[in-house]
Order: C-alpha cells, then sequence, then structure tokens
C-alpha cells in the first residue's frame, strides 16, 4: 500500500517541464533559495521553477508606516523624503503607492454614481512619465514624455466625480467625459465649465447632449489698460 508520503514522492519524481520556446523537455537543475525544484533547457539554457501559487502581496506593516507612507505622499512630500522619515524602500513606497491608488480606484467606481450636481469643474494637472516631451525620441516608448490627470469636481460639494490619465488628446478626453456621464445621475441638468482645450467642444455635447449647459472659462493674461 502506497502511503501519501510515497505518492508525493512519485509526483515529485515524474515532475518535468517542457521549454516554451525550444519545445523540449528541461533537465533538472537544482532548487530555488525557496526549496522549489528548478529545470533548465539544454539547448537555449534558460530556467524554470516548478509550478506553484504565489503568496499574495501584504502591505499591512505592524508598526503603520504604511499608512504613514501613504499619507506623507497625500501630503505632498517626495517618495525620496518618504524612505528617509519611514525606511522604507523606495521601491517599496512606489509598489504601495500602486496598490492604495488601484484599490481607491475601485472603491471610487463602486460608490461615487448616480450623484446629484449642480456645477461641474473639469481641468487638467500636467505631469510627466521618465522625462519631459521635448526628450522623447521616435525610438523611445512613446507613453513616456508629458502625462495629463483630468480631474471633474463639483464645486458645491467638492466631490471628485471622475479621474483620468493619459495624453492631453481627444482619446484621452473622451474616455474621461464619459467616465463623468457614468458617475452622475441620469437626465441630471447642470452646469459644465472647463478651460478652453478644444476636444472638449466634441466630448462634452456628444456625451450629455442637452442635459448639459458647457461653457469655456478662458482666462487673458495682460496688463489692465
Amino acid at each position: 500500500m502506497l502511503y501519501d508520503k510515497d505518492m508525493e514522492a512519485i509526483a515529485k519524481a515524474k515532475l518535468t517541464m517542457i521549454c516554451t520556446d525550444c519545445e523540449i523537455r528541461c533537465a533538472s537543475f537544482g532548487k530555488h533559495r525557496n526549496g522549489l525544484r528548478r529545470f533548465r533547457c539544454g539547448q537555449c539554457g534558460k530556467t524554470y521553477t516548478e509550478p506553484h501559487e504565489k503568496a499574495p502581496r501584504r502591505y499591512d506593516r505592524p508598526d503603520g508606516k504604511a499608512v504613514l507612507a501613504l499619507r506623507m505622499l497625500l501630503e505632498g512630500s517626495s517618495v525620496r523624503s518618504v524612505e528617509r522619515m519611514t525606511e522604507l524602500h523606495r521601491d517599496t513606497i512606489l509598489k504601495l503607492l500602486v496598490v492604495a491608488g488601484e484599490k481607491c480606484e475601485k472603491v471610487m467606481a463602486r460608490y461615487v454614481r448616480n450623484i446629484a450636481v449642480r456645477d461641474v469643474e473639469c481641468d487638467e494637472v500636467w505631469s510627466f512619465l521618465g522625462k519631459k516631451e521635448k526628450r522623447v525620441r521616435p525610438e523611445d516608448d512613446q507613453n513616456l514624455g508629458d502625462c495629463y490627470t483630468f480631474v471633474a469636481i463639483e464645486r458645491n460639494t467638492k466631490l471628485v466625480l471622475n479621474i483620468a490619465m493619459g495624453k492631453r488628446d481627444q482619446l484621452t478626453t473622451s474616455t474621461f467625459i464619459e467616465g463623468v456621464r457614468d458617475a452622475i445621475k441620469p437626465g441630471t441638468s447642470f452646469q459644465m465649465t472647463t478651460d478652453g482645450f478644444a476636444p472638449y467642444k466634441h466630448s462634452i455635447p456628444d456625451t450629455f447632449g442637452d442635459y448639459v449647459d458647457y461653457a469655456m472659462l478662458i482666462k487673458v493674461y495682460r496688463n489692465p489698460q
């Protein structure tokens, strides 16, 4: 009779890996530092680790440093200064920021719905990824360069209705305005104000139709007469 340990040993003995590139069987290649067996392709040299489930990432530090890092980032502190104050590595801080952002996006999508509004203001916040737009070359990743965060705020309650991040173009503008529509109660008549960015002229009327009173606020800076 075979016991559970014997069955497990037989299963491990039969375990092998097939190289995804060469489609040949890999040879045993020792163990990983976490105890999992490794395999290596004899033709291309690519290594593999036996199948396993990845442990979920945990950022709930018992000392509260994760929450402190997020609070400092919200107050405008730089990643380097947060790293010095909390003694967390900057890569950990950036991963923590991504996780928090994803969770906030889910919360916003769940609860910011069917909002009755009166005055909605939209604007864009400029930033850049990796390098500024004038430094981006044709062979670079075209996601680098200027990056704008579109924000829609209800003027009276200060509630953020929707945000969108991307290039300052028609595609990002249309996606942003559609998200604003999903957050507002259907059939609500309201005032919407933006700056003079041209794509708003097409996205807002096409999305809201007659429900919105749309206006552009264009500031002209000059010396008084």
